[in-house]
């Protein structure tokens, strides 16, 4: 049995062609996460950057073990700057992605009566109303 031309147009519009945008929008904020390593940033938030750091040895010099001790703990610090940073602009881009996402589904359902509205001005400029 053959639908209606309209019936298939509203079908495509407001089921098909949603849940495509839907399963695209999923893919992006997965991809965005994934991009940024948010997980991993997180799990390694007080390791040393690019493991960058010194062994404290077998020598017994009160200096050396101070020394490594600073080094070690800049290292830390600077991984966890820098860590910081790399979370705070994933999330930030993860929101773009969102909104972005929900921005673009509404436009697709209210592009109907967008169009239907348009016409009827783009009408009523030309006096035909």
């Amino acid at each position: 049995m053959k639908k209606a031309l309209f019936i298939q147009y509203l079908i495509w519009h407001f089921y098909d062609v949603p849940m495509e945008i839907i399963t695209g929008w999923k893919n992006f904020l997965v991809f965005t996460f994934n991009y940024f390593s948010i997980d991993i940033l997180i799990s390694t938030f007080f390791s040393h950057w690019h493991k960058y750091f010194l062994r404290y040895g077998k020598t017994v010099s009160p200096s050396w073990y101070f020394e490594v001790f600073v080094f070690n703990m800049m290292s830390r610090i600077i991984g966890m700057m820098l860590r910081i940073f790399l979370i705070m602009f994933g999330i930030i881009s993860e929101l773009f992605v969102f909104f972005f996402g929900i921005a673009f589904l509404a436009f697709w359902l209210l592009l109907p009566l967008v169009l239907f509205f348009s016409f009827l001005y783009g009408l009523r400029t030309m006096a035909i109303i």
